[in-house]
């Protein structure tokens, strides 16, 4: 089995539970660099694996995205590509491909899996969000047309231990970690919050994320071509603000910077194909919140773990 990605936080969590049950491949940057096509197809040629879970990608938050919209589109767009051609090519049987949430369109309630390709894209992470339906209509193209099972998992936002807390990678859960135990280190009175602070987002525990892989593994082959896996359930981005203020111990006031983007109004996946295949979500936002800044204080901080 194949594991790329596996330096990232879902791979990480992922590499660790997969190699008590298989024989893994798990290579770093160094060792394979999947944006060399050959470099991708000469690894894959060699270890002929029988599975590919595929998660390696370049990733960020909305400022990254904002910022790099050329890179995030052609280096993920080529990532992808290398790694399901090769497969393709030299007739991998099985392959699970993630892809994101931002592929769905904008500006909706709860998204299905039958919402792609339907409207149009939230623009501070289109060129993310293209790579991504690329990757799944590919995969699918492939199932269809060769007999194959390449199928993707299709994640809401997700966070836990060994997520990304430097600013330019950080999504919102781990940012809001790192800005507000800075702010009680240094007694800010005041944090800034982009936006208005209402809009909603849906994060999942990474480890309930595992659990569904496991899931899609044995049942590889009744999979849809994607499916949603999620909390069903979102919050507000001021209630985040307030459940991290309660887990790191400090309350200071919440400003709100309106001159900043906030991204979509709402994004809440529908994640009953899920759920009509045994699995469901079982971390609380307290209890995930509290492990990864748990995970954040026992790596980044030199004050006591709590």
């Amino acid at each position: 089995m194949l594991l790329t990605g596996a330096s990232g936080m879902v791979g990480w969590h992922l590499k660790k539970i997969l190699i008590s049950k298989y024989d893994v491949l798990a290579p770093s940057r160094e060792e394979l660099n999947l944006l060399d096509n050959e470099a991708t197809y000469s690894y894959i040629q060699k270890y002929k694996p029988n599975w590919i879970i595929h998660l390696a990608s370049v990733v960020g938050g909305i400022s990254a995205n904002i910022n790099n919209p050329v890179k995030f589109l052609i280096e993920n767009v080529k990532i992808n590509t290398n790694v399901i051609d090769a497969a393709f090519k030299l007739q991998v049987p099985y392959f699970l491909n993630f892809a994101s949430s931002c592929m769905y369109p904008a500006n909706r309630e709860t998204l299905s899996e039958n919402d792609l390709l339907t409207g149009e894209l939230e623009p501070t992470n289109e060129g993310y969000a293209l790579s991504k339906i690329l990757s799944t209509k590919l995969c699918e193209t492939i199932s269809e047309k060769n007999g194959f099972f390449y199928k993707t998992i299709v994640p809401t936002n997700l966070y836990g231990p060994y997520d990304h807390f430097e600013e330019s990678r950080s999504h919102l859960i781990p940012a809001i970690i790192k800005k507000m135990h800075d702010a009680k280190l240094e007694n800010k009175k005041n944090v800034s919050i982009w936006g208005t602070g209402n809009a909603r987002r849906e994060f999942l525990y990474v480890e309930d994320l595992i659990s569904f892989v496991f899931i899609a593994i044995e049942k590889i082959k009744i999979l849809p071509a994607w499916i949603n896996v999620g909390l069903g359930k979102d919050y507000s981005v001021r209630e985040y603000y307030e459940c991290v203020s309660d887990v790191v111990g400090y309350k200071p006031l919440f400003e709100y910077d309106l001159t900043k983007p906030e991204g979509m109004k709402m994004k809440k996946l529908n994640i009953q194909k899920a759920l009509d295949l045994g699995w469901k979500p079982t971390t609380s936002l307290r209890e995930g919140i509290e492990k990864t800044y748990h995970y954040y204080l026992s790596v980044f901080s030199k004050e006591e773990v709590l």
